[in-house]
């Protein structure tokens, strides 16, 4: 198992980036490493990080201004080589065509419970850690 996995958690408002840090945790699941979070409130700071490498998981709130997280999200899908997985943050439940439109490969609702929250930070975790261990 991998020492950390990196989590880029992208939004302009501070809260929502603390209510995912503390929906997630230490660790999504007992069979994950740890997380390490790195915060973005800016899209090019968001492009930075995913050109860096090493990001495991991407969180995009699809609320965020100016840039909205589906529209990072569908821009970094036709980007990044070999972009990963996307956990997005919705406003409203009626969003999630929005979210399958921005290729997002998971979504849930704000504000962010951490139940659901937590489970599909941990599919997405599982699947990218799994592939990029093969």
């Amino acid at each position: 198992m991998r020492a950390t996995a990196r989590v880029l958690v992208y939004s302009d408002d501070t809260s929502t980036r603390e209510q995912v840090r503390l929906a997630a945790g230490r660790r999504p699941a007992a069979d994950l490493p740890p997380v390490e979070f790195l915060e973005c409130a800016t899209l090019p700071a968001v492009l930075s990080e995913l050109d860096a490498g090493g990001i495991d998981v991407c969180v995009l709130d699809g609320e965020a201004v100016p840039a909205g997280g589906m529209g990072v999200c569908r821009q970094i899908k036709d980007e990044i080589f070999r972009c990963p997985p996307v956990l997005l943050l919705m406003g409203r439940p009626q969003d999630a065509w929005l979210a399958t439109w921005s290729r997002a490969d998971a979504a849930v609702t704000l504000p962010v419970d951490p139940v659901a929250f937590a489970d599909a930070l941990a599919g997405l975790l599982r699947s990218r850690l799994s592939s990029s261990a093969a």
